[in-house]
């Protein structure tokens, strides 16, 4: 693992006293998105750079055809615990990244003029669908979706797995099956190795769909104090054919009731979500509200950034020399 971390050296540089010396941060523990455990699990495909006063992370990449680098949220979302804080750990890193950029958490304690202080490209990104645990889920759950679970739960046992890691060897299994069935590639394909550490991560808790005790899908997902985030789920054909997904999603709701006060869904595919509507109609189904989620950019150093993009297409996408990566 390659592990990063800078202090704020910029408001010592300026004579400022350091705000950890004007009052204490608050300790918050490290679970989920947040943890080293989960930000270890990319340490493949690059550097990992801590974001020290917000408790969030950053993955730092080399720049194809230069000898440059920049820096984005790990994959799926930024969490931090101090968002009022990005700004000062990015300006830690300014001389060494061109850019950075991130897909905000939709949870997170923050609102757009705050991201603005930290970024200077801020463009709403997709709505969450979010359950708030304030009624039961008999309350808010679409009626077909839960006369759906209820057929399902006949056929499908759920369980909540107290050792995710015992069913890894499962996981890997049904992952293939929907990397095929999605053509997912690039650093979301993610190898066996980062699923390990993902498992490792303090804060998962994992739903296993069986049906005549074999595993026919699993749902994961970090809990990080009153907060639910789905993560990544997988069925494989047995799965799908017995609707094993309205199984798990009732059952994790009935879990997650007592226990946390907001269950994220999720988005859907494609810029702003709107590249799927059966997904869409899935998560809206389970949810009572939504929230959204922010994509963030940076540009460090614009005069190398014109450089890198001087000869490419036009183009929205940020940054203009990553287009087509997967």
């Amino acid at each position: 693992m390659l592990l990063q971390g800078k202090p704020d050296t910029t408001a010592a540089e300026a004579g400022n006293t350091p705000l950890s010396a004007v009052a204490p941060m608050p300790q918050v523990p490290e679970v989920g998105y947040r943890s080293l455990a989960y930000a270890d699990a990319f340490s493949d495909y690059g550097r990992l750079c801590s974001l020290p006063r917000s408790g969030g992370w950053m993955l730092e990449r080399r720049i194809a055809n230069s000898d440059r680098s920049d820096a984005m949220g790990l994959y799926p979302l930024l969490c931090c615990s101090d968002w009022s804080a990005v700004g000062d750990d990015l300006e830690g890193y300014g001389a060494d990244w061109v850019s950075v950029t991130a897909v905000t958490d939709p949870l997170g304690d923050y609102d757009e003029a705050m991201l603005r202080r930290s970024f200077d490209r801020v463009q709403p990104f997709k709505d969450h669908f979010v359950a708030e645990m304030t009624e039961p889920p008999e309350i808010f759950v679409k009626k077909s979706h839960r006369q759906n679970a209820r057929r399902a739960l006949r056929k499908v046992d759920v369980e909540v797995c107290t050792d995710p890691m015992e069913y890894i060897d499962d996981w890997m299994d049904l992952w293939a099956v929907l990397t095929k069935k999605h053509a997912i590639t690039g650093i979301r394909a993610f190898s066996r190795q980062s699923f390990v550490r993902q498992f490792s991560a303090p804060g998962m808790v994992a739903f296993r769909a069986s049906l005549d005790g074999e595993t026919v899908g699993l749902d994961l997902w970090y809990v990080d104090g009153d907060q639910a985030q789905g993560h990544l789920v997988a069925f494989n054909e047995k799965g799908y054919a017995n609707s094993a997904s309205y199984a798990t999603k009732w059952t994790l709701l009935h879990y997650f009731y007592d226990r946390v006060r907001w269950v994220n869904f999720g988005g859907v595919a494609g810029i702003e979500g709107t590249g799927a509507s059966g997904l869409e109609h899935f998560k809206r189904g389970w949810s009572n509200t939504t929230r959204k989620s922010y994509f963030c950019g940076r540009v460090f150093d614009d005069a190398v950034y014109r450089e890198l993009t001087r000869d490419l297409p036009v183009t929205s996408f940020f940054p203009a020399y990553r287009a087509g990566e997967s």
